[in-house]
């Protein structure tokens, strides 16, 4: 059986320059991102806030935390002081609470977009019109505390790798839309959170500059443990 070591080191080496790993830690102990941190990554993903908050208080202040599940407005409070990035921005009232907490904190949040690409209906997000229509619209504008800094998407858990490309492609197009439409002249807006454990490679190829990555790197998660 392969370390996480081991595992890190082998998914480092796929990467191409400009893709940077999150290492997804959520309900694995410390010890796991203990051995992962030593051995040299410091970017890690959780989809708990209280979770994430207790790893933060007792692990080494320079890990980036990365919010990456779905988060509700009444626990944003709880981050807003040192989380790194948050990946699921899947409404304007998310949005502005994110605003709101930061600046009652003095700080500005890096913030994703999460756009529904899959063809499931359990996974969050907007479809690629609301997300053109909350970029064209000013209320975002008048926000000073957080920063728009991309997208992020889940395709379809499928081995039908074809559809998956597909829907990655199209995320990829947005976002160049995007860039190219209303966030052009920023240097800011230039993260696309995509793939997996089981898909990282075709997100990858799509042009994927995050992926996120648990099982592959730490084995099955104990979900008793988040009971």
């Amino acid at each position: 059986m392969s370390s996480i070591a081991d595992n890190l080191k082998q998914v480092w080496n796929e990467l191409p320059q400009g893709v940077r790993l999150v290492a997804v830690s959520k309900f694995h102990p410390n010890e796991a991102i203990l051995e992962a941190y030593r051995t040299g990554q410091r970017i890690f993903g959780e989809s708990k806030v209280q979770e994430m908050t207790a790893k933060h208080d007792s692990l080494p202040q320079d890990i980036e935390w990365h919010f990456i599940g779905h988060l509700q407005t009444n626990k944003v409070k709880y981050i807003a002081s040192y989380v790194s990035l948050i990946h699921g921005i899947d409404s304007l009232r998310l949005l502005v609470e994110v605003d709101k907490q930061a600046a009652r904190v003095g700080r500005v949040i890096d913030c994703l977009l999460q756009i529904h690409i899959a063809q499931e209906e359990t996974k969050f997000g907007f479809t690629p019109d609301e997300c053109r229509e909350l970029l064209d619209g000013k209320e975002w504008k008048s926000l000073t505390h957080v920063r728009l800094c991309g997208l992020m998407g889940m395709a379809t858990n499928t081995g039908n790798l074809a559809q998956v490309r597909h829907e990655f492609d199209s995320l990829h197009q947005l976002f160049r839309e995007i860039q190219n439409n209303q966030m052009s002249g920023t240097s800011w807006f230039s993260e696309l959170s995509m793939g997996m454990s089981h898909d990282y490679h075709e997100a990858i190829e799509a042009g994927s500059t995050l992926v996120r990555i648990g099982t592959h790197i730490f084995g099955e998660r104990d979900y008793s443990a988040a009971k």
